[in-house]
């Protein structure tokens, strides 16, 4: 209670003060002109990138990037699903004082005085576009952008408005299957609105051999050129928000990608199984992949996993998705190299949560697992000809403070990240000590059919979650109901959970005490 009361009272005084909100000065080592941002959000994107590890994985374009950027290793969301992750990236600060905990919860309802990241800039003196998915899909906030929610041609139009770009299939079979299965979806809801006005149904793949330019995030990234030669003149600097869906499901991309990795060709999950010991309200029920058509029933993960021949299918599609983005990302560097712009040009790549491909044989992310939390997240400044693989544990909201400074824009003071600029110089410096994420299990998906808030905390070597009733209608955490406690030293996978070990009493209540202390507890010990 006490750490929610804390956050709560955060959110009014940021209200109260935001329009006289003191400021840090950021160092202004950069010239007169601050340097345009390409802020670069991929849907579902997991740290599966060649510059993260993944020999299996083909994203040369993302890893070229990566080879002369700031790769941060160990990045965190703040809540692993889409709106609550976004709000909080985009406001600079967390869940429980965003108020946004899951898909529904709509931030500038709960929040209508909030300043967002690109409201931020145009202050600081930036035009703001948006493209594609940057806040939920279904709250694009108009307000935050001088050019708000930008769509390609024919997907601007009337015909399209209620539709959600992750909705659009290629093949005669997938437009029928689609077709039918929102037949039935609009039947079984007798005339109620549904999301996406019943569209995100169809098959789960998709491998149509047709070229690139068809597909909706190519044709964002041609959109996002084609809008910089519109805008490159101004005597603004802008900030350019390109959402790209993929590798969001449905896996709908050219064969092309697909062929990059033939059947058995990707491993399957090192962790195929819930960790032993798993507290019941730690995994997700695998509801997102169940919306979609699929050959084989989905079940929950403690259920028995999926055949071999359909996980493989889904990962490789997964894998052929982010090669896809990959090839837009490539397009995007051209294009702005092309314009003389890539220099004076700060690109943050980030993803807003993980995903799970088989892992604890899940599928979806919507966990406080390792894999769900765990981001990439690249940072390329101005005229930066030097790469930095950087170990020190960081998170999506520190994206807002170390923007501002990469820029020459002052901090405001109730942003909760923390500029990452001192491990940019230093690498080996001493940093946070542990990073937070948090998870609310809803009553519907909580295999025990209640409902829990769960607070996550990563250090250097564990991962701590405490779980507690949750009570939705007064927006309270409520009583103690479990604990999970991984030692990543010796399980990085996660497949036990260790907090009811007797030997590991000592450090459950070192760890809870710490997590307590929250985030502010964690800063760094720097001046």
């Amino acid at each position: 209670m006490k750490i929610l009361l804390r956050c709560i009272t955060a959110f009014f005084l940021f209200v109260a003060c935001g329009k006289q909100a003191k400021v840090t000065s950021a160092p202004h080592n950069i010239s007169e002109r601050k340097p345009n941002i390409i802020f670069l959000s991929i849907d579902d994107l997991r740290a599966d990138l060649g510059s993260y590890g993944n020999t299996e994985i083909k994203t040369p374009n993302m890893d070229a990037l990566a080879a002369t950027s700031m790769v941060m290793l160990n990045t965190h969301c703040q809540a692993a699903v889409c709106a609550p992750s976004r709000a909080s990236t985009m406001l600079g600060y967390r869940p429980d004082s965003t108020r946004v905990w899951h898909l529904g919860d709509k931030f500038r309802e709960i929040n209508p005085e909030a300043v967002t990241m690109p409201q931020y800039f145009n202050k600081a003196g930036y035009y703001t576009v948006n493209i594609g998915k940057i806040f939920h899909n279904y709250m694009p906030d108009s307000i935050s952008w001088d050019e708000p929610d930008l769509k390609p041609y024919p997907y601007n139009t009337k015909a399209y408005a209620l539709r959600d770009a992750e909705t659009y299939y290629y093949t005669e079979a997938a437009l029928e299957d689609q077709k039918k299965q929102r037949t039935t979806l609009l039947e079984k809801r007798k005339g109620r609105k549904v999301y996406g006005d019943g569209w995100n149904r169809g098959p789960a793949i998709e491998d149509a051999d047709v070229p690139d330019s068809l597909y909706f995030d190519a044709m964002q990234t041609q959109l996002a050129l084609e809008t910089i030669d519109r805008i490159k003149g101004n005597k603004k600097p802008f900030f350019m928000g390109l959402g790209l869906y993929r590798p969001h499901l449905p896996f709908v991309v050219p064969k092309k990608y697909w062929d990059l990795y033939p059947v058995g060709s990707v491993s399957p999950a090192a962790n195929p199984k819930l960790p032993k010991n798993a507290a019941v309200m730690s995994a997700n029920s695998n509801y997102e992949l169940r919306a979609y058509t699929n050959p084989y029933k989905i079940g929950r993960p403690e259920d028995a996993p999926l055949p071999e021949t359909y996980s493989d299918s889904l990962k490789r599609g997964y894998y052929a998705s982010v090669s896809f983005v990959d090839a837009c990302v490539g397009k995007l560097v051209t294009g702005l190299k092309e314009r003389g712009l890539y220099e004076n040009t700060v690109i943050v790549l980030w993803g807003d949560h993980g995903w799970k491909l088989g892992d604890h044989n899940g599928w979806g992310k919507m966990t406080n697992f390792y894999i769900d939390t765990h981001v990439p997240l690249i940072i390329k400044g101005v005229n930066q000809k030097e790469g930095k693989r950087i170990e020190a544990l960081s998170e999506l909201v520190d994206i807002f403070p170390t923007l501002c400074d990469l820029t020459g824009v002052d901090k405001a003071d109730y942003l909760q990240g923390t500029s990452l600029i001192p491990i940019f110089e230093n690498p080996d410096l001493e940093w946070k000590d542990a990073v937070f994420t948090q998870f609310r299990r809803r009553k519907g998906v909580s295999k025990d059919g209640n409902e829990y808030m769960g607070y996550s905390m990563q250090t250097k070597q564990h991962h701590y979650i405490e779980w507690y009733r949750w009570d939705n209608e007064k927006k309270l955490k409520g009583d103690f109901a479990d604990t999970e406690l991984y030692d990543h030293f010796v399980d990085s996978n996660e497949t036990v959970n260790v907090a009811k070990d007797p030997e590991q009493k000592d450090v459950v209540k070192r760890l809870s005490e710490q997590l307590k202390k929250g985030w502010r507890g964690a800063l760094p010990k720097i001046k």
